[in-house]
């Protein structure tokens, strides 16, 4: 029972250090028929701590919307001007676009 013990200390030792450091590890995997490449997925996976990540400038997830929503709400309402902006300026194009022959002009 103390080996046990000491296993389990020594687990939670390496979760620890894991989470403060951080771990990368990365690999590829490829898709071939008949020496014809179909497919490459390169795969990088980073375990760390949030603050790790965060040191590290990896803190993605703080404008995510799906992890985020006040940051998706903000950016939602910042985009509403640039909406109304655009719809604006597609009005102007659209309004310098000659009419097509036989067509009648929109009122």
């Amino acid at each position: 029972m103390t080996r046990l013990a000491a296993s389990s200390d020594s687990l939670a030792d390496i979760l620890e250090r894991v989470l403060d450091k951080g771990v990368v590890i990365a690999g590829d995997i490829g898709v071939s028929v008949v020496d014809v490449e179909l497919l490459t997925l390169r795969i990088r996976l980073f375990i760390a701590s949030a603050q790790t990540a965060r040191e590290m400038g990896m803190d993605w997830w703080t404008n995510d919307p799906f992890f985020a929503p006040n940051a998706a709400r903000s950016e939602l309402a910042g985009s509403a001007g640039k909406k109304l902006d655009l719809a604006a300026r597609v009005a102007e194009l659209e309004a310098r676009l000659p009419v097509p022959s036989g067509r009648e002009e929109p009122r």
